[in-house]
């Protein structure tokens, strides 16, 4: 299903679901952060995903992190919350989608790098080379967030 991401464009349809979802900032012993290319908006972006009934936030950030790239990964902390009105994501179905998302960080404890149906490429990305690929500015900010190394409380907004 494709989807298109409206970030304070006043052309925005109206939000008509909210859908609990967690992003995940992992980083290697290298300092590279592990990103997913999206089949569903072709755009660069942190590995994550819908929060499912009977799990646990922390399960559901380990089982999109496998799902979308093959890696295992062990929660660390919070980095954000994510809640813009202004941010909504309209899917092909007709459902438009409020922004809820809450960030963690997280480290590679095993796996190996794959590709799903949510994943056309994954990979690991120097800090420094983030430039170089197309990410919703919302991401960016996630990913700021994530990789501040001295942020202590998460952000909020």
């Amino acid at each position: 299903m494709s989807r298109v991401d409206y970030f304070n464009d006043p052309a925005a349809p109206p939000a008509n679901s909210v859908v609990p979802s967690v992003t995940a900032v992992v980083c290697d012993d290298l300092g590279r952060l592990l990103l997913i290319h999206k089949t569903d908006n072709d755009l660069w972006a942190l590995p994550g995903g819908g929060h499912d009934i009977g799990e646990s936030v922390a399960e559901t950030v380990v089982r999109e992190v496998r799902e979308e790239t093959g890696y295992e990964v062990e929660v660390v902390a919070v980095t954000g919350l994510y809640t813009d009105p202004h941010h909504v994501m309209a899917y092909d179905d007709g459902e438009v989608r409020q922004q809820f998302s809450i960030c963690f960080r997280a480290r590679p404890i095993g796996g190996s790098l794959r590709t799903s149906e949510e994943s056309k490429e994954v990979r690991w990305v120097q800090p420094a080379d983030l430039d170089t690929l197309v990410i919703h500015p919302s991401m960016r900010l996630r990913i700021e967030h994530g990789l501040e190394p001295d942020r202590v409380q998460p952000y909020i907004g």
